[in-house]
């Protein structure tokens, strides 16, 4: 009885710190919806009003109106494709290398490799900065997607993924007489879709919501993303607050849409990169 009794407090807490947790979390998001459709003096107001007395939804089309937010997305979706695909083909190539080919250092190289995750973006963001002016990149679609084709958690995680494909698949491939190359795009390419997916999703929701790097590598409105365009409501004097939060719920609508299609590759690829070391 004792333990059933204590069994049921825990549970209890559990749960309540949990409910808690999801309001300190999703309280922030709410208020941005309530604020984009709100003026600006209403934003201001103290104590808070979560319900406007009366829905601007004007708001959403002054966005649009007052900074170029098509092209802000466009630029956005297109340097996040990019970013993606290049980055998964080589995290897969690397990785596959790391999880099956048999090389002097192997070891040592992926721990070295494994080790650059623990250097913050901004350490290197100076030498990146200093290196694409060199080359001539500075506003240009090349500094805003080069740098970012390289990932060191990208390789780890398809690299796990990878140990847990049978060998005997691979054996089998070869006596069919493929080669290396043709193993890996016809078999274990294919096996890999789950954590392929979840690297994609991770990959492209990064580049979505990156703002300090191409904030200092683009000078030109015209290549600016999403995240560096809603800068401009931001002035010396104030900040547009209403046509800010407007223009962030536009940018956060097709992220969440991703989210909810592909939610279940999430799940299934990062439960199944962890199963063996």
């Amino acid at each position: 009885m004792g333990k059933s009794v204590s069994s049921n407090w825990i549970k209890g807490l559990s749960y309540l710190i949990l409910f808690s947790g999801l309001w300190i979390m999703i309280l922030p998001f709410l208020w941005m919806i309530s604020s984009s459709f709100k003026t600006l003096e209403q934003v201001n107001e103290i104590p808070i009003r979560w319900i406007p007395t009366e829905f601007h939804f004007e708001n959403y089309l002054e966005v649009f109106r007052v900074i170029p937010m098509a092209k802000f997305m466009g630029n956005t979706v297109f340097v996040s494709f990019i970013v993606t695909v290049v980055t998964l083909m080589i995290c897969a190539m690397a990785a596959y290398a790391f999880a099956r080919l048999e090389f002097r250092g192997r070891d040592a190289l992926f721990f070295c490799y494994l080790a650059t995750m623990m250097v913050p973006d901004q350490v290197t963001m100076i030498p990146n900065f200093i290196m694409m002016k060199y080359f001539g990149w500075i506003d240009s679609y090349y500094a805003l997607t080069i740098p970012k084709f390289f990932s060191a958690f990208g390789v780890f995680m398809l690299r796990q993924f990878f140990l847990t494909i049978p060998r005997e698949l691979e054996e089998a491939a070869t006596i069919d007489g493929c080669s290396r190359a043709r193993t890996f795009w016809s078999v274990v390419l294919p096996l890999a879709k789950p954590a392929l997916v979840t690297l994609g999703i991770f990959t492209f929701l990064g580049e979505w919501n990156s703002f300090l790097w191409p904030l200092i590598v683009t000078n030109n409105v015209d290549l600016q993303t999403i995240q560096v365009g809603l800068r401009t409501f931001q002035g010396e004097f104030g900040t547009q607050w209403n046509l800010l939060m407007a223009g962030t719920v536009i940018a956060e609508l097709p992220i969440i849409a991703l989210y909810i299609f592909a939610q279940k590759y999430i799940i299934a690829g990062i439960a199944t990169s962890g199963i063996k070391g």
